[in-house]
């Protein structure tokens, strides 16, 4: 190892020691969450300054320095199941009535998909008042690289996403692979799961009442264990999310941002104006949009320096029991739904803008009526499962496009900055499922209390 690397190394121990003092402080997780934000921002920089992309020395801190945030991300992957699937069962146990499943279900769907839906329109003015396009775009060879992936895999993806093979594709036949992560689906699998267990349970303390507390004895043990693990690998979020900053900001390439800033731009007006949507929504609840954002940041910083809406899962969850008070059912469906259904940012502006900016280099015009009724229509049926599997703005793109008769050429020239523009996405993603929850929670009567009671009862 360098000299310099080894210097690296010891100035981004100094940071994270900096974030321990603070975290000694008893300040707010929020505060410790900022604080790891901005020095990762500020040592991304200065690497990126004194170095530059690609370098050796750059190569050999990213490696040492991602070991942190990369042991956090598994963390917190491998707590995502037991948690949906034990929280699922004691969630649907403590529930009086099994018939307010399906309207839980049906209104955190709905809610994700009607958003998805003001995405796409938000994305598609966005992209015409900008007066993007994709006429003129010349990728270099690694573009030209990515659209030959792209094209092999266009039909693969094609041919199973239709919506009745996708909506078949929730039903687990393996559980226990479906644990493991084994498919595309494998979280809607769980929780489906995981509700019918919980039935199963419900009807056999309603049917052998000798069975009752046994069963809610083991569920409440298994849920505080698994809570537990969720808090105890949470307090490491400031440390992830500073190493994750400091890889993001230190391996971005300064001239490929430059060359496509206004995609960019374009790309973030997009997303702050969703999140104003998802605003108007929580006020419209009676709640304090500033206060409900204060509540959720930590969950939104993670989502946007990893990148992963599934990773995000535990903390969603906890945060919307515990902070906004949303009841546990509620909040675990809009968590795993949130992470593979109707993702707004992937799944909604993302295509949306594609389409408006290749539509004119095939003769057809963006702003025609119909021609905006048709991707709304298709980014809202193509949500579902889209965004459950890896790259999901791209598979996303990969539907959308074709369907609407446009050349998918463009997905490949915007490799570059895709990583720059996935992170405001997927915090938007983030932002969009527990706004579903709390909408939800008041469409459906219930109140904050309610949802106080249970997690105090489990």
């Amino acid at each position: 190892m360098s000299l310099y690397s080894v210097l690296n190394l010891l100035a981004f121990a100094g940071l994270l020691f900096t974030v321990f003092r603070v975290g000694r402080t008893q300040s707010s997780l929020s505060r410790r969450v900022f604080t790891g934000l901005l020095l990762g921002l500020a040592f991304g920089f200065v690497l990126q300054l004194l170095y530059g992309s690609g370098t050796a020395v750059m190569t050999e801190t990213l490696n040492w320095t991602s070991l942190v945030g990369d042991s956090y991300v598994r963390l917190l992957r491998m707590i995502i199941m037991p948690l949906i699937l034990v929280t699922m069962i004691a969630a649907v146990l403590k529930m009086d009535a099994i018939a307010s499943l399906g309207r839980i279900g049906g209104s955190v769907i709905g809610m994700l998909v009607l958003t998805t839906a003001i995405a796409a329109l938000i994305g598609i003015a966005v992209t015409a008042l900008a007066g993007l396009s994709a006429e003129g775009m010349v990728g270099g060879a690694r573009e030209l690289a990515r659209e030959e992936v792209l094209e092999g895999r266009l039909d693969n993806v094609v041919s199973r996403m239709s919506l009745p093979d996708t909506i078949a594709g929730f039903i687990p036949t393996n559980v226990f692979a479906d644990l493991t992560e084994a498919r595309d689906n494998s979280i809607i699998s769980v929780v489906i799961f995981g509700i019918l267990a919980g039935v199963a349970a419900l009807l056999v303390c309603r049917d052998k009442p000798e069975h009752r507390e046994t069963i809610h004895n083991a569920v409440d043990a298994a849920q505080a264990v698994v809570m537990q693990l969720v808090r105890m690998v949470m307090s490491l979020t400031p440390y992830g999310i500073l190493t994750l900053m400091t890889y993001v900001v230190a391996s971005s390439n300064a001239q490929d941002i430059l060359n496509l800033i206004g995609f960019v731009l374009a790309s973030y007006v997009a997303i702050a104006l969703m999140f104003g949507v998802h605003a108007l929504f929580i006020l419209a609840t009676g709640a304090n949009p500033r206060a409900h954002f204060q509540k959720i940041w930590p969950v939104l910083s993670f989502a946007f320096a990893t990148r992963s809406s599934a990773a995000t899962i535990p903390l969603t969850v906890k945060t919307q029991i515990e902070e906004l008070k949303v009841p546990a059912p509620i909040a675990n469906m809009a968590a795993s739904f949130g992470a593979t259904i109707g993702q707004n940012g992937c799944a909604g502006i993302y295509p949306a803008m594609l389409a408006v900016m290749v539509a004119p280099t095939v003769g057809i015009d963006p702003l025609a009526p119909g021609f905006i009724l048709s991707l709304v229509a298709i980014i809202a049926i193509s949500s579902f499962g889209i965004a459950g599997v890896g790259g999901g703005a791209t598979f996303a793109a990969l539907v959308v496009l074709p369907a609407m008769g446009l050349p998918i050429t463009i997905v490949a020239l915007l490799i570059s900055i895709e990583p720059l523009i996935d992170m405001g996405r997927t915090a938007l993603n983030v932002s969009g499922a527990i706004t579903s929850g709390v909408v939800s929670q008041r469409v459906l009567g219930l109140s904050p209390e309610a949802g106080a009671e249970q997690e105090a009862s489990s």
